[in-house]
């Protein structure tokens, strides 16, 4: 009887003891990156460059193939213009573009590298090709960096014209209201 009563006893203790399994911390690179990337707009704010490039290739190899990741190339790019190193932003402005060409900020970027370089000239040459409607933007926002501001806004606003529905046409617009602002 007491073999019973204990076997009852310990059954009954596993079924109301609400035992559960412990949490298990899971490792998201994306999310570790993420932050990265916020370490690293911190340390610009102090200053800190050799730091922030640090976190940006951190945030950039944790995520590598994301939309995200064309914003950690910006800012490493960035961080790159700031101490004076316009080779090594005009590679990180580039691969950017490929990640996501949707953003217009990455264009004013390269586009200001390519004076930095003293090549806005033969990039020119090399986006006035037409097969790609992304290409008028770049061809634009060179002429404006080289100062044919008016063939600029033209180009820039047949860009407009032609494809009303992408989403970098708002940001496009804003930028032709500047440039007619500058004149």
């Amino acid at each position: 009887m007491k073999k019973i009563f204990f076997l009852i006893l310990i059954f009954t203790s596993f079924l109301t003891s609400a035992y559960r399994k412990p949490d298990v911390y899971v490792i998201d690179a994306e999310k570790n990156a993420y932050i990265h990337n916020n370490l690293g707009l911190m340390y610009v704010n102090e200053k800190c460059y050799y730091a922030a490039i640090q976190e940006y290739k951190i945030a950039i190899s944790l995520n590598p193939n994301t939309q995200a990741t064309a914003v950690y190339y910006n800012n490493l790019g960035e961080v790159y213009l700031t101490i004076g190193y316009p080779d090594y932003a005009l590679d990180c402005f580039t691969r950017a573009l490929k990640q996501y060409s949707l953003n217009f900020k990455y264009y004013q970027n390269l586009a200001r590298t390519y004076k930095l370089l003293g090549t806005v000239d033969s990039e020119i040459v090399k986006y006035s090709d037409a097969s790609n409607p992304l290409n008028k933007v770049m061809l634009g926002v060179l002429y404006a960096q080289k100062g044919e501001v008016k063939r600029a806004i033209t180009i820039l606003d047949e860009f407009c014209m032609t494809e009303p529905d992408l989403i970098i046409t708002p940001a496009v617009k804003k930028y032709i209201k500047e440039l007619v602002e500058m004149q």
